[in-house]
């Protein structure tokens, strides 16, 4: 397993040691402590142990492991679309989708030299991409690393006045940093939406509105996904998200991922799962969850 830049390391070190003290409390992340998904961590649970995590897979076995009682996950953004690596592990993780969070996202640059004499910036690619044309408009170099508040560390570590880092503001107080310059996202309304993954699902029970995801193959068959979708036309259900993706390098068999308004014991939307299960050569639910925004 890699591990975190030096800067990190003695609060990633004391987050961890509470978090084991409390498992039924430690919401699990991905990144170095200050980094987004660290504070989206923070917002879902206020009462809850924020566990650092280097990657994604690490998050995900810290929950499948009992290390913590759920994680908090990035699975889109506004600006930079999906966050591709999640729609390959949501799936072979075995663990449930039990909530989602919306979160602003406050780019920030911040380093130990002056703004003229930066050359690179490090960051998460996701990160990168949402800043991709202030980056380009400043003359500065993308460097890609597996999170934005690990960057902000990295560029402590090394002391380099050329690199920069990408990262929320609150990483630059962490790491010794200054602040060069704040909120230069490529647009204003950058959002990241989380889910939480928990080892079991949660009743649907009480008011809505509700969001169900799942995932499915279909035939390779003419209209094969027209058919698997029509149930829902048939019977009122509402599609908020649909997107497709390859496994096995066959490019013959389509997965598709989609969020759809509803929950199971709704008679409507029971059938229209039904029906799209008929059509599917396999179909999953991920997870039933209250919407955090309701869609419309």
């Amino acid at each position: 397993m890699q591990s975190f830049a030096a800067p990190a390391l003695k609060l990633v070190d004391s987050m961890t040691a509470a978090a084991a003290a409390r498992p039924e409390r430690a919401v699990a992340f991905q990144g170095a402590p200050g980094a987004n998904s660290h504070v989206a961590a923070r917002e879902a649970f206020p009462d809850g142990l924020p566990l650092p995590c280097f990657d994604f897979a690490d998050a995900l076995d810290a929950v499948k492991d009992g290390r913590a009682d759920c994680a908090v996950i990035p699975i889109e953004n506004s600006l930079h679309g999906r966050v591709a690596d999640m729609h390959f592990l949501l799936p072979e993780s075995g663990l449930a989708i039990t909530g989602e969070h919306f979160l602003p996202i406050r780019h920030a640059l911040m380093g130990s030299g002056p703004m003229a004499g930066i050359r690179q910036a490090m960051s998460h690619p996701q990160a990168l991409g949402q800043c991709r044309h202030w980056l380009r408009a400043h003359g500065i170099a993308p460097v890609a690393y597996p999170d934005t508040a690990g960057a902000a560390a990295m560029v402590a570590e090394m002391g380099d006045p050329s690199v920069a880092a990408l990262a929320p503001p609150g990483a630059a107080r962490l790491y010794g940093l200054d602040l060069i310059a704040t909120d230069i996202a490529d647009a204003d309304h950058n959002t990241t939406r989380f889910v939480t993954l928990a080892r079991g699902s949660r009743p649907a029970v009480g008011d809505g509105p509700w969001m169900t995801t799942i995932i499915f193959e279909v035939r390779n068959v003419p209209a094969a996904l027209y058919k698997a979708l029509g149930g829902l036309a048939t019977n009122g259900v509402q599609m908020f998200k649909l997107e497709s993706y390859q496994r096995g390098g066959s490019f013959a068999a389509t997965e598709f991922y989609a969020d759809v308004e509803g929950r199971p014991g709704e008679t409507g939307f029971d059938r229209a799962l039904e029906e799209l299960g008929f059509h599917s050569k396999w179909m999953r639910v991920l997870g039933t969850y209250p919407q955090a925004r309701a869609r419309g």
